[in-house]
């Protein structure tokens, strides 16, 4: 009955990774890749946007839930997703769509990775995992906002490390939502350009993030998310007099 049990517990424990596992296999077996390119939706603008301005509602509930799944089975096309976003429901619209669906999408597989192995790692992990658990812990929320804010981990991997570094839930959920809005809306903006693109015959400037006009501030906001990191280090270096 122990032992029934025990496998029980260690099913369930592994039952939200192993069902987003399993739709990540099945988006790529199904072929659903071929469809999440910016050709599909240049195909299909027409009927789209129509589409979208007689059921705004439905619309951007889909749009929510589509988002929500791309994030948390990390499937690929979060960027496409988040320029059809811009596209269809406009700049402010699209990218507020687009954070509330992202962040709730990595808030899953956050809490589907703690579950299944995040306990188990930090009972096994040894004293240097331990040291960056605790440094990381003792300035979560500011680390996270960093990670968020500038690109250098791809979106996925920030996702998970956290819930293996004893991140806590509303401190993972308050960072991704506040980080991750400046790069959404330049990319929602983007997209809600996409017609004259189209109707151009050419391709939307996929690197427009990189520019410094619009990294600038972004690393600016970073370096401010930090500050309370360095202010707590002077602080705690100081030699009382």
């Amino acid at each position: 009955m122990t032992e029934t049990k025990g496998r029980s517990s260690v099913f369930k424990r592994f039952l939200p990774l192993l069902v987003l596992l399993a739709g990540l296999g099945a988006f790529f077996a199904l072929g659903l890749d071929r469809y999440v390119t910016l050709d599909t939706l240049r195909d299909n603008r027409q009927a789209l946007t129509a589409w979208v301005e007689e059921n705004w509602a439905l619309a951007a509930f889909i749009y929510v839930f589509a988002y929500i799944a791309v994030v948390a089975f990390s499937l690929p096309g979060a960027l496409v997703a988040t320029l059809t976003g811009g596209f269809l429901f406009g700049t402010v619209f699209g990218g507020l769509l687009t954070v509330v669906g992202a962040t709730i999408g990595a808030t899953a597989i956050f809490l589907a990775a703690k579950t299944a192995l995040g306990d188990m790692l930090r009972e096994k992990a040894g004293p240097k995992l331990r040291k960056l658990e605790d440094g990381f812990g003792k300035n979560a929320f500011s680390y996270m906002l960093v990670l968020r804010l500038v690109p250098i981990f791809p979106f996925f991997l920030v996702n998970l490390a956290p819930a293996f570094l004893g991140v806590p839930l509303r401190t993972y959920v308050a960072a991704t939502f506040v980080g991750i809005i400046p790069g959404t809306f330049v990319f929602a903006s983007l997209g809600n350009g996409l017609g004259a693109v189209f109707d151009a015959g050419s391709d939307p400037d996929l690197g427009l993030i990189f520019k410094p006009e619009i990294l600038g501030p972004i690393l600016a906001l970073a370096a401010l998310a930090l500050v309370p990191v360095l202010y707590r280090r002077f602080a705690a270096g100081r030699v009382p007099g």
